[in-house]
């Protein structure tokens, strides 16, 4: 067996080598066979991740088509379709060596032009450009060699091998020329390289999925089929995970439900395994325009909104405090950042420093608060009611939609704007579009919508991005981490409370730092 040497997390330059099967299982021998029946909450586009963001089709998709790693909960790469892997001490090509003898759902044998084949799907319809953005060919000398060169160091391409990221896709399907975005087989007669294929996908209600008997880890996937039953009614979920109709539900973030399933001595409902997520809700400001440009202003809403209020009264204490742009799951987490507790006073103090004194009426000025989605109208009703202590007027806003409300922010129409925004792993991938200056992209959404620009933030987060040695990468990002909790273009107050909720009959759940949108092929149903 190949000795395993145990990675740092994010460090590229290391040269390392790990076996098959290296993840850890469960304390009591697995069972083989059995449906597991689990829930969705929304119906993917489709099931291809290679071209479409979200866990909706990210789900589904670590199931139908395997990745070069696999991560545990830890955030140390294991070997999944790549047996092995080096990285050159240059940080400029990085090797994998694919498992021999793995093949398609159709019986293709998986290739290295195929690696090569998805890189270049990914990097052409993919939204996160920065996965890939470095990796400038992919040489493949033989069949189950594949040599990624780079441009660059580029330390978030290990996480970025990850099923949620880098599905291998056949090229003998999506290279025929069709679209790879409005692919049919995205969707249906689905051919993957994963541990289950796709038995039928009916949209609004379920997808189902059976055991690929010719996976290329002998013995896996442990069940026989997995039933994912689309059920967008969170009261519905509910019935079924407590009527033993549903074994599991991921993404579960209605606190009266997790609170009561953590009473259920049937069902175990655990806030663990969504680092790698990295769901973050904070309130974002228009730093370009507006009373929010002005830092004091900013900072003294900080300090009338209680963070504690919305972890114990909105959320019934089953979310996290988090305090920067990087989630606290995050071995690059700072948790040494100024906070801004409760401080009516001080608040006060810096709106009248700004010059925004008090009327007879007691009001400074007015400002609109929006949210996207109902889940963020109780903290935007707080914060109106929070800011009328420190006289400043707010006017919630709702929008229609979705769209709505996405259009509206992306074109700076805001001043203030709650919103939930996911890390993926890597700042790189996730992170630095928050705040790169030159990531101020008008009407797109989730990019530095608020007009957010510091030249010293940009060179470390470009510093960070490519440096190899992970001491050095803490201390960059615990850096930018400590400017932008001072400059506060968005304040930073929870996790979203994610919930993974199984019944005692699951073995193995999902917890690692990918959730559901890693590999359920060491899921196992106990007894059957």
């Amino acid at each position: 067996m190949i000795r395993i040497e145990i990675l740092k997390p994010f460090a590229l330059a290391m040269t390392s080598v790990f076996c098959v099967g290296a993840s850890a299982l469960a304390a009591e021998e697995p069972t083989q066979g059995g449906t597991l029946v689990m829930a969705l909450q929304q119906t993917p586009r489709h099931l291809n991740p290679a071209v479409q963001s979200g866990t909706a089709t990210g789900g589904p998709g670590a199931q139908l088509f395997a990745a070069p790693l696999r991560y545990d909960e830890d955030w140390t790469p294991q070997p999944y379709l790549a047996e092995s892997w080096e990285v050159a001490d240059d940080g400029l090509s990085v090797t994998l060596n694919l498992v021999q003898d793995a093949v398609f759902h159709d019986g293709e044998p998986i290739k290295s032009s195929d690696v090569a084949f998805s890189v270049k799907t990914i990097q052409e319809n993919h939204p996160f450009k920065a996965m890939f953005e470095p990796v400038t060919a992919v040489d493949t000398p033989d069949e189950h060699t594949a040599i990624l060169k780079l441009s660059k160091p580029h330390p978030a391409l290990m996480l970025a091998m990850s099923s949620q990221l880098m599905p291998i896709i056949p090229e003998h399907v999506y290279g025929d020329g069709q679209d790879p975005k409005a692919h049919p087989q995205n969707s249906e007669d689905v051919v993957g390289s994963g541990p289950f294929k796709l038995v039928e996908f009916k949209r609004d209600e379920h997808i189902i999925l059976e055991r690929f008997d010719d996976f290329f880890i002998e013995g896996r996937p442990y069940l026989d089929r997995l039933v994912m039953r689309i059920i967008k009614d969170p009261s519905a979920r509910s019935i079924g995970l407590e009527n033993g109709e549903l074994h599991l539900s991921t993404f579960e973030s209605v606190a009266r439900d997790i609170n009561r399933w953590k009473k259920n001595d049937n069902l175990t409902a655990t806030p663990d395994g969504y680092a790698a997520i990295g769901p973050l809700d904070w309130l974002a400001f228009n730093t370009a325009s507006g009373k929010t440009a002005d830092i004091n202003v900013r900072k003294a809403i900080a300090y009338a909104v209680d963070r504690n209020f919305i972890l114990k009264a909105i959320h019934l204490g089953i979310a996290d405090e988090a305090s920067t742009g990087i989630h606290p799951g995050s071995p690059l987490y700072n948790a040494d950042v100024e906070t801004y507790a409760l401080d009516i006073d001080k608040a006060n103090a810096l709106l009248d420093e700004a010059g925004y004194e008090k009327d007879g009426d007691g009001n400074r000025f007015s400002l609109n608060i929006d949210f996207g989605w109902p889940e963020m109208k109780p903290k935007a009703e707080y914060v109106k009611a929070a800011l009328k202590k420190v006289g400043i007027d707010v006017n919630v806003r709702a929008s229609a939609d979705f769209p709505t409300w996405a259009k509206r922010i992306s074109t700076y129409d805001f001043d203030m704007t709650w919103d939930t925004v996911f890390n993926w792993g890597d700042p790189v991938i996730g992170v630095h579009r928050t705040y790169l200056s030159s990531n101020i992209k008008e009407g797109v959404i989730w990019s530095n919508t608020q007009s957010y620009q510091n030249s010293e933030v940009d060179s470390l987060l470009e510093q960070a991005g490519i440096e190899t040695d992970s001491t050095k990468r803490a201390e960059l990002y615990a850096q930018f981490q400590e400017i932008v909790a001072d400059e506060l273009p968005l304040y930073t107050t929870n996790t979203l409370p994610y919930h993974t909720v199984y019944s005692e009959k699951v073995g193995n759940p999902p917890l690692g730092i990918w959730s559901s949108s890693s590999p359920m092929d060491l899921m196992y149903l106990k007894g059957e």
